[in-house]
């Protein structure tokens, strides 16, 4: 699975004034993307706002992007959420033609064991016709899918071939990088890590940050997969404020105040997110003004 391998973004929903969803500024992102040396893209992770869309909205979201990317990068679709029979049922009923794996996050707020989750995931690898990359993010999900449950799966289902971690957990990224299967990917989810985990042996990331400065995140990564540590923590260390910016509030309402910076697209947020604060908008402006 080497086109998942160094840079993948993950997609904002970009909206107009009236929350709409902006479909030029959409492709002018999916365009800029292609266009600066990202990997592959993700469409509909939670850095999308899946969660405030509606099912229609989300079918516009993944036509127009399938459709400028005109297969030109891999996609990667978001399919997950916290009732497994709803997302067996939406992967039997959505054309996957077009995507080459997708991304399903642990079920969230139910707070299942190792077990619930191990079930959770062989009931959908059992019915996906695609790769599948696991997502670990117990931040929003309340709880933890350990290494031994991935390691797990991972040998139980040939078509479970990675894992987003974005645990923001050192020693749980050096433990799954240090006794992972021989083709299984250790992708980092965190913006603030991924050079590290990518030096130890990881496979790259799923940024969003990588979406607001493409060509130098970009860059970083294949140094970083390279062996080229000085000059991929070069960059690294330019970008690291921006990082820290970009959630400091919460996510994607940093990410859209610097793509708007960028001129790429506007800032809205659906709620319950609200736009990020005038403090914050001059922080980031600070921070691109200077980078």
């Amino acid at each position: 699975m080497k086109q998942f391998y160094g840079t993948g973004v993950a997609l904002v929903t970009p909206f107009k004034e009236d929350k709409s969803i902006d479909h030029n500024a959409l492709k002018s992102l999916v365009n800029f993307q292609i266009d600066n040396g990202v990997d592959y893209l993700v469409v509909l992770g939670t850095t999308g706002e899946p969660a405030t869309l509606t099912s229609e909205e989300k079918e516009q979201v993944k036509e127009a992007i399938v459709t400028v990317n005109n297969g030109r990068l891999p996609l990667v679709l978001g399919i997950g959420g916290n009732c497994t029979q709803s997302i067996i049922d939406e992967i039997k009923r959505t054309d996957l033609y077009a995507f080459d794996a997708i991304l399903s996050v642990a079920p969230y707020y139910n707070k299942p064991t190792q077990e619930g989750f191990y079930q959770h995931f062989k009931a959908i690898a059992e019915v996906c016709p695609k790769p599948i990359i696991l997502y670990n993010v117990p931040g929003r999900t309340a709880k933890n899918v350990i290494p031994e449950t991935i390691f797990r799966l991972a040998s139980d289902f040939s078509n479970i071939i990675g894992v987003k971690e974005a645990g923001n957990n050192v020693h749980q990224y050096l433990k799954l990088i240090k006794n992972k299967p021989e083709d299984f990917l250790i992708i980092s989810g965190d913006d603030d890590l991924v050079l590290g985990v990518v030096l130890a042996g990881g496979a790259g990331v799923i940024s969003v940050m990588g979406q607001a400065l493409p060509k130098e995140f970009s860059k970083m990564i294949q140094l970083g997969l390279e062996g080229k540590a000085k000059q991929a923590y070069n960059i690294h260390y330019k970008l690291m404020d921006g990082i820290d910016l970009i959630f400091e509030e919460n996510n994607p309402s940093g990410i859209k105040a610097l793509l708007k910076k960028r001129a790429i697209c506007e800032m809205y947020v659906r709620l319950p997110l609200v736009n990020a604060t005038a403090e914050l908008e001059d922080k980031i402006s600070a921070f691109i003004d200077e980078y």
